[in-house]
């Protein structure tokens, strides 16, 4: 997978993906966004990287056994992987801007809750897409929501 195209897909959540996308499942994408992640918190005063690895690995078995349970083509760990790590990027930009500004107020509010949504909603699309799972992305943006929601946590406090 490369780079700039799932990267434009998390960045326009709202535009139609092809399901081809995710056929190549690249996972240096996600570990860069990993390692932006925990040093722009890491810029903030909070050293969280062990915390960030954790959760991701503790989200990334849950939505596997969530979608193989969920779709009948059945999805790789490699997909779930890159899919969640390509879709935290809206939490790395979060993340930045924590070092700029406090999140704990009212606008911090807002743009945590946009971020958690625009995660949840781009790595939704991209499993529904790739695995042909018609009319379901509700179901999978919830689980989603959830994991972006702790990152989103780590975050603001």
């Amino acid at each position: 997978m490369a780079l700039s195209i799932c990267t434009m897909a998390v960045l326009n959540p709202l535009k139609q993906t092809d399901s081809i996308i995710m056929q190549d499942t690249d996972l240096a994408g996600p570990f860069v966004f990993c390692l932006a992640f925990g040093g722009s918190l890491m810029l903030a005063g909070k050293l969280q990287f062990g915390f960030i690895y954790g959760i991701g690995v503790v989200g990334c078995l849950a939505m596997y056994s969530l979608l193989n349970l969920m779709s009948v083509k059945g999805v790789s760990a490699g997909c779930v992987i890159s899919v969640l790590g390509y879709c935290l990027l809206p939490m790395v930009i979060l993340s930045f801007s924590a070092v700029v500004f406090s999140l704990q107020g009212l606008i911090g509010i807002v743009l945590t809750a946009v971020s958690v949504i625009w995660c949840s909603l781009s790595a939704s699309k991209l499993f529904v897409s790739a695995l042909s799972m018609d009319h379901q992305q509700p179901l999978v943006a919830y689980p989603c929501a959830l994991v972006y929601g702790v990152f989103a946590l780590l975050t603001v406090f």
